[in-house]
């Protein structure tokens, strides 16, 4: 029987195409091999990456072993994880990124959209992961049977292609000096006297580290084995899908949303253009508020009640959970610290997330930098994250928690609440 090294595999289905008796089936990322295997062979040497072996054979060529310690690990390569990296190696820390995936930036579970205000204070805009540049917003409200339209200008932002905005962050953080390891699992930490030490990884592998940083997403797994409360509340989860629709006619400068609880209870539907005759249409719900469909079901309702996007067809489909939630009752650990969807640092009113999560990683990787100058890691120390977060963006973030508490699940058309979202997206 051949026998799958899952740490190596990169489900290319390589294999499967010259098995002669149909006993390998790929299913997206799991390689499977069924009784009917007769190990002959063919698949080992089909395998690019050595994932695959006979059960009598011994693996050779082993991937490169890490370091055994480095000043900071940074869990997640995502534009929180991927900024901590880049601004600790420019400090001269010695740091290791790692991603679970194989490929950063994928697969895509957001909207894309940024404003260019918040956006330059970390990159300069580059036209190849740039799909539109947006200079105005659209905002329906149905609420009360009433329908209220408004259109703002004067914003400025862009619609991203996060699989190559988030390669470029991980390239910048690479050249910086940290080195980036993809498809590496952390399956644990190094706990010493109830602080954390390092990471244990899926390989094997035992790696020392001054602090890590979590910036492993919504499902986070890092803070809760260091003792962090990360686990959020149904009422304070978006359930969200979306299509990548093709074949459409709309404004490419406008971004479109429509808040309304018969559309998406506790949430809204969003239309954000990629360029000519494409955007990426979406919705998200509140996951606790009554509702007689899935995301998705209402996600074609949706499309179908529009006659500018009924006529196009999707090409893509990602659905994922937002935290629109405050942020955990502690931020950090003796020698750990949140950052991003695992710290829920999204915006509660609109989900968006991405420059918060630089923000983030970026305050998180100065107090990483200190701390370890200091020779003190100590909860107390790394806490400087937590307060510098809260001046920035933090209270702002409470603020629209407040708002969302108040006015979303109601779908009220108060003033109030949609002049705040109407900032919010600008």
């Amino acid at each position: 029987m051949v026998i799958v090294d899952s740490t190596r595999c990169c489900y290319c289905g390589g294999c499967v195409s010259v098995c002669p008796v149909d006993a390998l089936t790929l299913a997206e990322t799991r390689l499977q091999v069924n009784a009917s295997c007769i190990d002959c062979g063919e698949c080992v040497h089909a395998c690019p990456v050595g994932a695959l072996q006979l059960q009598t054979e011994t693996r050779v060529g082993a991937a490169r072993p890490l370091r055994p310690a480095y000043d900071l690990i940074v869990v997640g390569a995502g534009p929180g994880g991927a900024v901590a990296a880049q601004t600790a190696a420019q400090a001269g820390l010695t740091v290791l990124l790692i991603e679970k995936r194989q490929e950063i930036g994928s697969p895509v579970r957001c909207a894309e959209g940024v404003g260019h205000d918040a956006l330059v204070k970390f990159i300069a805009p580059a036209a190849r992961w740039i799909a539109a540049e947006i200079t105005q917003a659209e905002i329906t409200v149905v609420a009360e049977g009433a329908t209220r339209t408004r259109r703002a200008g004067g914003g400025h932002g862009y619609i991203l292609e996060r699989r190559v905005f988030d390669r470029a962050l991980a390239e910048r953080a690479a050249q910086a000096g940290a080195h980036v390891r993809v498809k590496t699992s952390a399956t644990g930490l190094l706990i010493e006297n109830g602080a954390v030490r390092g990471i244990r990884l899926e390989s094997g592998e035992r790696i020392e580290a001054h602090v890590v940083i979590a910036a492993d997403g919504v499902e986070s797994q890092v803070g809760r084995w260091a003792g962090l409360e990360t686990q959020l509340p149904l009422k304070d989860t978006m359930v969200c899908a979306q299509y990548l629709l093709a074949g459409i006619d709309i404004d490419p400068t406008c971004t479109y949303y429509t808040i309304s609880h018969t559309v998406a209870p506790g949430g809204y539907a969003w239309i954000f253009p990629k360029g000519s005759g494409k955007a990426n249409v979406g919705l998200g719900l509140q996951a606790d508020l009554p509702r007689d469909a899935s995301a998705l079901d209402l996600l074609n309702r949706f499309i179908e009640s529009n006659p500018a996007l009924a006529c196009g067809y999707p090409v893509t489909l990602i659905a994922g959970n937002v935290p629109v939630a405050l942020p955990p009752a502690r931020l950090v650990t003796d020698g750990l610290m949140l950052v991003g969807d695992a710290a829920r640092q999204v915006d509660p009113l609109t989900g968006g997330g991405i420059v918060n999560a630089m923000t983030a990683g970026q305050l998180a990787a100065r107090v990483a930098i200190e701390a370890i100058a200091a020779r003190d890691t100590s909860a107390k120390f790394l806490h400087r994250y937590a307060d510098a977060w809260h001046k920035t963006l933090g209270r702002k973030m409470e603020r629209n928690y407040r708002l969302r508490e108040k006015f979303a699940p109601a779908q009220r058309a108060d003033d109030a609440f949609v002049r705040a979202f109407a900032l919010a997206v600008k």
